[in-house]
């Protein structure tokens, strides 16, 4: 099967071009809204629409990627909290494993849960090293995944835990501070990280303006994921 979204995003990566990813919660987002939202994501030049939320109600998810895909050509990437939001109507998904957590129901169950759903799906699947990283709140991540994420400071488990994911395959990284953090990502792991790294990285959680996207950029992220911030109209 053809991979065109991954590889793009390591064309993208490889030429040292940045990519924008918009998150929805589907919980959060009204789909009679959708047509606003989306002249809103378009105007950034959005590069990628990623939809999910730590805990969404069954069929949420797949009415508002359905009515996302009547209205743009924007790729929409599944990035579900349970195998319960997957949906055929999207382009791809971004299979995660919990990499910093040890709950086997995030390095596992979910997946072999998820199995059935995409056996004969046209999504691109996207296998993807999740990893937590403290961004100052209890984020519903946190909350349901029941995991303890890695200290700002501990850049070295941090590194530590990209590159096993690395080596254990997975085509993307990505480094999450949780939905609302207070504090995103410490520059410092971003571009550590970076440094260990041959495969592209997703930064995410808690980045609320312009000059940290750029921060973000310049310190090795090749994906930039905002969420709360386009929510609330900061951005």
């Amino acid at each position: 099967m053809d991979k065109p979204i991954l590889k793009n995003i390591q064309k993208e990566a490889k030429k040292g071009n940045k990519l924008l990813a918009i998150l929805l919660d589907p919980d959060k987002t009204l789909v009679a809204e959708i047509p606003t939202i989306i002249n809103r994501i378009e105007s950034l030049k959005t590069n990628f629409i990623f939809v999910g939320g730590s805990q969404v109600k069954n069929g949420v998810t797949e009415n508002l990627v359905k009515k996302i895909k009547t209205i743009t050509n924007i790729p929409v990437i599944l990035f579900p909290g349970d195998y319960t939001q997957i949906t055929n109507y999207a382009d791809g998904i971004l299979f995660l494993t919990l990499l910093s957590g040890r709950n086997p129901e995030y390095l596992i169950e979910q997946q072999i849960k998820a199995v059935p759903l995409l056996k004969n799906t046209s999504l691109e699947i996207i296998p993807t090293g999740y990893i937590l990283i403290d961004g100052g709140t209890n984020s519903s991540v946190l909350k349901v995944s029941n995991t303890t994420p890695i200290d700002q400071k501990n850049i070295e488990l941090a590194v530590n835990t990209a590159v096993a994911g690395e080596y254990k395959g997975k085509k993307l990284i990505y480094l999450e501070a949780g939905s609302g953090a207070k504090n995103p990502v410490n520059l410092n792991i971003i571009s550590k990280v970076k440094q260990h790294i041959s495969i592209p990285l997703i930064v995410g959680g808690g980045i609320k303006t312009k000059q940290q996207i750029q921060a973000t950029f310049a310190n090795g992220a090749d994906i930039v994921v905002i969420g709360n911030a386009f929510e609330n109209k900061i951005l």
